[in-house]
């Protein structure tokens, strides 16, 4: 029997890109998509529910408050998921691609599934160079501590939703990605990587596109990672 997936998807100014990729999900795959609008000031609101998401509001800033009001909803509904996916907003995924993120999971071979940009074909000039190596840093980093294999942060993965519940998420803004991953080693789920492809995002950047954005979500995710090493 095939899970009950839903999509959480936090937008922040992605008027230009959020439709398509909300029409890119197979929606054969999944139970609802979640547009959270995290304080935009253009049409990305209108243009997620054109395409058919469900459109929540968040207008205290940051990645990991959007994140956690696409959960809020989750967890005000009478029927569960059984699986949570989060994808950007920008279109450099290939949202297509959900079914290769979550079929570790249906497998039961994961429990949360991040999609590798490392591992998939990635676009020249999609990811800056300070990216590159903070990936490089931060996957190293929790190698050394917490003895789990990584080769990206991406954004684009998949974990079930009883195991996202009990890893009492709580980065508020650039930290929420390796919060999760390094919160699932601590606690021994299960995790693996898949390849992805990566395409350069629509639209400009608001923290690889800025050298202050780019210094702070570097300084968030590499305290994070210490931060509940030694937690």
């Amino acid at each position: 029997m095939q899970p009950d997936i839903i999509v959480i998807i936090p937008a922040f100014n992605e008027e230009n890109s959020v439709g398509k990729v909300v029409n890119d999900i197979p929606k054969e795959w999944v139970q609802e998509v979640i547009v959270v609008n995290n304080n935009s000031t253009d049409a990305t609101s209108e243009n997620a529910q054109k395409a058919g998401a469900t459109v929540l509001a968040e207008p205290r800033q940051g990645y990991g408050r959007a994140c956690l009001k696409g959960m809020e909803y989750v967890a005000q509904l009478s029927n569960k998921p059984d699986i949570i996916v989060f994808l950007d907003a920008d279109y450099s995924d290939y949202p297509e691609e959900l079914p290769l993120v979550v079929q570790p999971i249906i497998d039961e071979t994961a429990d949360l599934v991040i999609g590798s940009r490392a591992l998939g074909d990635r676009e020249g000039g999609s990811m800056t160079i300070p990216q590159i190596f903070g990936n490089w840093l931060a996957t190293t980093l929790i190698r050394w501590l917490y003895k789990v294999e990584y080769t990206d942060l991406g954004p684009f993965r998949a974990i079930k939703y009883d195991k996202l519940v009990s890893l009492n998420m709580e980065d508020k803004t650039y930290g929420w990605t390796v919060e999760m991953q390094v919160k699932a080693a601590k606690k021994g789920v299960k995790s693996t990587e898949v390849a992805v492809n990566y395409k350069k995002r629509i639209g400009h950047s608001k923290v690889s596109g800025t050298v202050k954005g780019t210094i702070l979500a570097g300084y968030k995710i590499i305290t994070t990672i210490f931060k509940y090493a030694w937690s």
